[in-house]
């Protein structure tokens, strides 16, 4: 019987029964292809489960008085049966981890099975949005319709490797839905079913994009494979395999780089044409509904990235490199990132001790504090946010400091678990309730990766401070320094000339719309020589406010490049931001270099809002 060793198990042996070992290595291929969709599907059960009843909730909340008590009750009570039946079967698969089947036959099997509870929830789906629609008010059916399309994007990542259970699944989900839609009397419908009809289109191209970027890299995983077996049989390439193996994890980090970005982009179009749209309305209860799709965007963007990193964390792929270091380069990058933010509160970031030498993980350490300083400012309406590196014999602690709501005793030994969150007091805001419960989760589990202490001290009303012990290191580098925090600022551009620089061309017109609603003057250009012409051309008293440029650009070109053109025209003070969907590392010292500040795509307009004031210091209240 043959065997092959689990890439993704390393040290597992996988036997793919007589026939593999008969027919060889394209039997063997067809097992590890089914065997990783069979895993993709595996690995999001969990979630889904959780965010299929989040959403059930939501629906029977929203449509309780108005709807048939029948119609809740029977749609209520189908969709309890599958969530049990479907909770079942991932409880028993979490108590037998190790029950993955070892032939073809089996994961056949085990896929069938997933693919019919995928086409039952499918359907559940599409019966709310038929059933639903027709009792709600304008309110409750944008609702529905952001839920059920919410189901179509969030599935991407599920469902795209089998491209056509893909089809199927947003068919049963979201056809329904528009049918009930068109059927609205008068002209309203039709047009409301066709731009969900493009929606379902653009959501399907994507897929498929997902979908076709997964199968060329589970092909390039077979290849890897073979690559190893090479290595076992001949001695001579191993080196050669070696660096094959290399290339190909360094693929798949790519990919995920690379669908980061693309994920991203719009979302940041989406959040700058909503903020456009809010305020140019008077309904109070659709403003609201605009806010709320700003507030989905951060909380996808974040929960996004978290997913990642508990990913990356539980299977072994973040690695421990320790070197002494000076905590002062970390102190600089955390002002870096969050001085706007906490500039926008009104709160005062201290950064103390960066002459402070530690022996540790330099980027671990760095995405430890980023998140205790995000969590602190986020949980903090007055006071301030101090950071501190304070040597004790051997040892240095870093603190976070914050004086705001403070965590209560008994709750204190559950905040590190996996989407736990304190249970909301009165003193707490929506925009503090945003989030899953991951940051602390990625934060213990890097210390323990590390082999560091983490502590936590709380006092409710009066704030929270956390400690990592950190063991004392040698040869300090050149020290950093750190800037306090300032106080509160609101936002006005009324003749603030701001200029962009964006090849891609939703989000050049929704950051357009978004700062002449502000009250500026806009120039954009959708690449570096189209600026750097308007640059030459302009009148000598004409001097940019602010320049929002995007990072990657035409021919290869960047952000940077755009800045340094227009700041040798126009002097080397001119403020800038630079926005990038690319989570790859390094923008840090370019921005340090240069002169400039960074933010993340998707950019949420509150954001924007807040590094924009930042970067010019205004006032006013917009």
């Amino acid at each position: 019987m043959a065997q092959h060793v689990d890439t993704l198990n390393p040290g597992v042996p996988v036997s793919t029964g007589a026939a593999d070992a008969a027919v060889g290595a394209p039997a063997h291929d067809e097992y590890v292809m089914l065997r990783d969709k069979v895993r993709v599907m595996s690995s999001y059960n969990a979630i889904s489960l959780v965010g299929h009843l989040i959403a059930a909730v939501v629906i029977e909340l929203v449509f309780a008085a108005v709807s048939p008590r029948a119609l809740l009750i029977a749609w209520g009570g189908a969709f309890a049966v599958l969530w049990l039946l479907w909770g079942l079967r991932v409880l028993l698969s979490l108590r037998h981890p190790h029950g993955e089947p070892r032939t073809v036959a089996g994961l056949r099997q085990r896929q069938r099975i997933w693919v019919a509870g995928t086409l039952l929830s499918a359907a559940m789906w599409g019966w709310a949005g038929w059933a639903f629609y027709p009792f709600g008010n304008a309110l409750q059916q944008i609702v529905l319709i952001l839920v059920v399309y919410t189901f179509c994007v969030a599935c991407i990542p599920i469902l795209a490797p089998q491209f056509r259970l893909y089809l199927a699944f947003v068919g049963l989900v979201y056809v329904p839905m528009m049918a009930r839609v068109a059927m609205q009397e008068g002209a309203l419908g039709v047009q409301t079913a066709i731009v969900m009809l493009v929606a379902m289109g653009m959501t399907i191209v994507l897929g498929r994009n997902y979908w076709t970027t997964f199968d060329a890299l589970s092909r390039l995983q077979l290849r890897t494979e073979a690559l190893m077996e090479q290595l076992r049989a001949e001695k001579a390439v191993s080196d050669a395999a070696r660096q094959q193996a290399e290339i190909a994890n360094r693929a798949k980090t790519q990919f995920f780089t690379a669908a980061s970005h693309d994920l991203r982009q719009p979302l940041h179009a989406m959040g700058l044409f909503a903020e456009a749209l809010r305020q140019r309305i008077h309904e109070p209860e659709v403003a609201q509904l605009v806010n709320s799709i700003n507030e989905s965007v951060d909380a996808l963007e974040g929960l996004f990235s978290e997913l990642l990193d508990i990913n990356r964390i539980d299977s072994g792929r973040v690695e421990v490199h320790e070197e002494h270091f000076e905590l002062g380069e970390i102190l600089r990058k955390l002002r870096l990132h969050f001085e706007p933010s906490a500039f926008e509160k009104g709160l005062a970031l201290r950064l103390r001790g960066g002459r402070s030498v530690v022996f540790a993980d330099p980027l671990l350490v760095e995405r430890i504090a980023r998140n205790l300083v995000s969590n602190a400012i986020r949980y903090t309406n007055d006071g301030s946010v101090l950071v501190s590196c304070r040597k004790r014999g051997s040892r240095v602690l870093l603190q976070v400091w914050d004086t705001g709501l403070g965590i209560r005793e008994e709750e204190r030994v559950r905040i590190f678990e996996e989407f736990y969150q304190v249970p909301n007091t009165p003193a707490v805001t929506p925009d503090q309730r945003k989030g899953l419960g991951l940051g602390l989760a990625i934060v213990k589990r890097l210390a323990d990766l590390m082999g560091t202490p983490l502590a936590v001290r709380s006092e409710p009303g009066r704030g929270t401070v956390f400690t990592l012990d950190l063991p004392l290191g040698k040869a300090p580098r050149i020290p950093s320094t750190a800037v306090p925090g300032k106080g509160p600022v609101g936002l006005t551009l009324d003749g603030r000339l701001m200029v962009i620089v964006e090849d891609e061309p939703a989000v050049r017109g929704g950051l357009e719309v978004l700062l002449q609603g502000w009250g500026a003057k806009v120039v954009s250009f959708e690449s570096v020589a189209a600026s750097e012409q308007w640059a030459a051309q302009a009148d000598a008293t004409v001097k940019p406010d602010l320049l929002i440029v995007d990072y990657r650009l035409e021919n290869g070109s960047t952000g940077v490049d755009a800045i340094k053109a227009l700041r040798s025209r126009f002097g080397a003070k001119v403020p800038a931001i630079v926005v990038t969907g690319s989570t790859m590392t390094g923008h840090d010292n370019e921005a340090q270099s240069n002169d400039f500040h960074l933010l993340i795509k998707p950019v949420v307009p509150n954001k924007l809002r807040a590094m924009i004031a930042f970067k010019l210091g205004v006032k006013a209240g917009a």
